[in-house]
């Protein structure tokens, strides 16, 4: 052993100071028990497990070949030791795939093995989905012009371009901002699947889904809203659903496992799944989902390319969707779509790859017109434009409030939140159900960059409930008092309560207080003692606020930089808004943010994209 090299000892000090995770270190200790003269493979297996804990599926090779760009000083010293390209396999820890081992080197990359074969399957699986399938045409081509009819001549609608792809592939993917009209999309083309159906005398189990809670609700509710204003046959609509669920709900949990009721044994017993808001599922969720589902099913997948990535290792739909020069269609594809939608303008074209002919772009916004500050800021902020972010923000738009971050400012918007939850909790002593309360916390949210600290979720959570106190609208000692807004943290099958539920603790009809949930439309209540973990959310995180969108937003950032600012977290943060926002941070913060792009380590691009 070369006695520059880290022995375990220093793993362990590292873990002690919060360089790394305990868990990291105990990987480390497994593997040098496997393999007690490789001590590069005890620190690679180390560094490989916290790369996960950071969103990153694997540990490539140019940041092991470039310590100081990456790593603490103290890391750093210890990688530069070790010829990191000339690292041999070891057949007990380090291997090429073709047999288990504890850690896998895959075109220069180190994955855990779980993790490389995650990611294995899940490009194998929408590959082999990349396929058509049998179309009648001709009721196709009619459908989509009786559907999709209200757009200029010469200008591409790009929800029938959608509608077209997605009705014809096995799997499909309609990625578009706030207010591009995904929702009526989907409802558009759901009842063009449903006539293919019926025209070929065959079943349909049409199931809609999302990653959390709230983003199930939300879908839902925008699905049955828009079912009202378009006009598609009566009996037609009908048959289009109205109810979402988690994902978890659908593949079924079962208590203290991480496997699913639902996998490639006993698969899920659909026809056309829906998933909004896929840029919320991680790796693992994605390669569970895909197992069970079965061959002949189809797969939509809806969201924001743009936003946040999921919370857990992985991107998948930033990595399905990161087309080399643009999205572009083969050109069967584009004749096909010049035909089927009856367009005169070009189609972007080129490509050799079929799987890119079953993704869409909405590229037209129609909540955000040309007089709006928040869709100009996001615009701005996705393409990294700082000079275009000051113009925005010093333009005086109606919908967009800026404010410097100082003293006075973190007190205006602490007292501005008080204002807004004052009348919730007004509303509740009133005697109001609450299904219509928990509707009212639709209407406005405090979103942070961070939990910690004064300027996180923790320290304003504090800060606002001191205040309603002084105020005494809340009068109970202690944790559970009525109006407490709170958001699951951690899964509970046997509750169906799941990460990303939001509940508001209220009395029951007999003075006793539960907190109260709305599942499918209908209220459910679960005492306080029986909730699984979970936190107060009169403010919240950016991260937890996805699938979710509000009227009214505060925006507030740290005064201090950190690497999770970043511009699709800004993003994310202003698109949570609906008529109004307000940011509140400093230009320095709010610019550097902007231009940090967050870029997650996989190969499942590569791989897809090859």
């Amino acid at each position: 052993m070369d006695s520059n090299m880290c022995d375990l000892s220093q793993i362990k000090q590292w873990a002690t100071q919060g360089l790394i995770r305990s868990v990291d270190y105990q990987l480390a200790q497994l593997m040098a028990g496997k393999s007690p003269d490789a001590p590069e493979l005890w620190l690679l297996s180390a560094l490989v497990s916290y790369e996960l804990s950071t969103g990153n599926v694997c540990l490539p090779l140019s940041k092991l070949q470039s310590p100081s760009d990456y790593w603490p000083e103290e890391i750093a010293e210890h990688l530069a030791l070790v010829d990191w390209s000339q690292i041999e396999m070891d057949q007990l820890v380090l291997g090429a795939g073709d047999n288990v081992t504890p850690l896998v080197m895959d075109k220069q990359r180190f994955y855990l093995y779980r993790y490389w074969q995650y990611e294995c399957q899940v490009a194998q699986e929408l590959l082999q989905r990349t396929g058509s399938v049998d179309t009648d045409e001709s009721l196709l081509k009619s459908g989509l012009a009786r559907y999709f009819s209200s757009q200029e001549i010469s200008e591409i609608d790009w929800q029938q371009v959608a509608a077209a792809v997605a009705v014809q592939k096995r799997f499909s993917v309609i990625s578009g901002g706030p207010g591009t009209g995904k929702t009526t999309t989907v409802i558009k083309l759901l009842a063009l699947y449903i006539e293919q159906c019926k025209a070929k005398g065959q079943s349909y189990n049409i199931q809609l889904a999302a990653p959390t809670g709230k983003a199930a609700a939300r879908l839902a509710e925008s699905i049955s809203s828009a079912k009202e204003k378009l006009d598609i046959d009566a009996a037609l609509m009908a048959e289009i659903p109205t109810k979402a669920s988690t994902l978890h709900r659908l593949l079924g949990v079962i208590p203290n496992s991480i496997r699913f009721r639902h996998d490639a044994d006993n698969p899920l017993h659909l026809d056309l799944l829906v998933l909004d808001e896929a840029s919320m599922v991680d790796l693992p969720m994605m390669s569970r989902l895909l197992k069970a589902l079965p061959s002949t099913a189809r797969l939509i997948l809806l969201g924001d390319r743009d936003q946040l990535a999921s919370v857990e290792a992985g991107s998948v739909l930033g990595d399905i969707c990161s087309w080399p020069q643009g999205l572009t269609y083969s050109d069967g594809q584009n004749n096909q779509l010049h035909q089927l939608c009856q367009l005169d303008s070009a189609l972007p074209q080129g490509t050799t790859s079929d799987f890119s002919d079953g993704l869409a772009l909405l590229y037209k916004s129609y909540r955000f017109n040309d007089q709006s500050g928040i869709g100009f800021l996001a615009k701005a902020v996705n393409a990294g434009e700082c000079d275009q972010v000051r113009s925005v923000l010093k333009a005086g738009y109606r919908d967009l409030n800026y404010q410097l971050l100082s003293i006075e400012s973190y007190e205006v918007l602490v007292n501005t939140v008080v204002d807004q939850y004052a009348e919730l909790f007004k509303r509740l002593l009133a005697g109001e159900k609450p299904k219509v309360l928990l509707a009212q916390l639709t209407h406005f949210q405090l979103l942070c960059a961070r939990r910690e600290g004064d300027y996180g979720v923790a320290g304003l959570n504090e800060r606002i409930y001191e205040r309603l106190k002084s105020r005494g609208l809340i009068k109970e000692q202690g944790t559970w008092y009525p109006g407490r807004p709170v958001m699951i943290t951690r899964n509970d099958a046997s509750l169906s309560l799941f990460n990303g539920d939001i509940g508001l603790v209220a009395f029951d009809g007999s003075g006793r207080l539960k907190v109260w949930f709305e599942q499918n439309g209908e209220m459910r209540s679960v005492l306080p003692s029986r909730l699984p973990q979970h936190d107060t959310v009169f403010a919240m995180t950016v991260h937890k606020s996805q699938g979710s969108e509000f009227n009214r937003v505060m925006l507030i950032l740290p005064p201090t930089d950190s690497p999770l600012l970043s511009k699709e977290l800004l993003y994310t943060g202003i698109t949570r808004a609906k008529n109004e926002l307000d940011i509140v941070a400093t230009e320095k913060i709010l610019l550097q943010a902007t231009l940090r792009r967050t870029e997650r380590a996989g190969g499942l691009a590569s791989r897809l994209w090859r």
